[in-house]
């Protein structure tokens, strides 16, 4: 008597999820197909949902038609740097505020979490007077210098899972004669890979699609990432809007090898401290 509510609930359940999922991978499902019609097929009313043939053509286009290699290296190079500046910068000041003692330690906190109320186009005008006084205008530095600086939100991530850590662990590590960045480096660090992984993707998924910054600070068409060269082709490509999804599309290739790798350490991240 007590299985068949049970098995009534999975199956809603189940329903639920799958009517979610249909309708969350609509979107990209269109955009794909899209991306693979001619312009007429792409604009024809009533609309022609699937491709007659399949122009794969399109994506060889784009890729020739731009400098969509040196866009996407770009993009590279301004994310990776910041995804590296955002888990040293932010994991060892989260490290400082959650296990060292020193004075004003948690007014100092409460100071960087307030930082997170203020808007970010606040800062944009004292930000660029900085960087045009030291010369960064028109380079990708701009791009990825300030996560080297420690992220608010990279910080406020990195210091709950460290604080989750039992103590045993840092006792330990003081007892074997570490320091405490050898503690940080060798102790800490390795047992939070769910939170690094979070912070990972979100620091990549933030640079890799970022427009304002570039805009503002980029004026050579060699400097363009990858969004803003693609948005800069839109006018070329009047009646060839079949290409600007596909540009789209190909620009998210990135984003999903990096979500992929790091999947699992994500989903643990969300579902748990981190500790075995």
């Amino acid at each position: 008597m007590n299985k068949n509510p049970n098995k009534k609930r999975k199956i809603i359940s189940y329903i639920i999820i799958s009517i979610s999922s249909i309708l969350m991978l609509t979107p990209f499902v269109t955009a794909a197909l899209n991306s693979l019609k001619t312009y007429k097929q792409y604009t024809a009313i009533p609309v022609e949902w699937i491709p007659n043939p399949f122009r794969w053509k399109n994506y060889l286009d784009v890729w020739q038609m731009t400098d969509f290699a040196q866009y996407g290296w770009n993009s590279m190079v301004v994310t990776i740097l910041s995804v590296l500046g955002a888990i040293l910068s932010c994991s060892m000041v989260a490290y400082a505020f959650a296990r060292l003692d020193f004075p004003y330690k948690n007014s100092l906190f409460f100071m960087v979490l307030g930082t997170l109320m203020i808007p970010p186009v606040v800062m944009i005008i004292p930000q660029f007077m900085i960087f045009k006084h030291m010369g960064f205008l028109d380079t990708l530095i701009p791009l990825w210098l300030l996560e080297w600086l420690a992220q608010p939100f990279g910080i406020f991530l990195m210091r709950q899972a460290f604080l989750q850590i039992p103590k045993e662990y840092e006792e330990a590590a003081k007892l074997d004669g570490c320091s405490p960045f050898q503690t940080y480096w060798r102790i800490f660090l390795p047992m939070c890979k769910p939170q690094l992984a979070t912070l990972t993707i979100f620091t990549f998924m933030t640079k890799w699609n970022e427009i304002l910054a570039p805009v503002i600070y980029l004026s050579s068409e060699d400097k363009f990432t990858l969004p803003i060269g693609v948005l800069s082709m839109s006018g070329a490509w009047f009646g060839k809007e079949q290409y600007l999804v596909a540009a789209a599309l190909m620009s998210l290739i990135p984003i999903l090898i990096v979500f992929l790798f790091t999947e699992k350490f994500f989903v643990k991240g969300a579902s748990s401290s981190g500790l075995k």
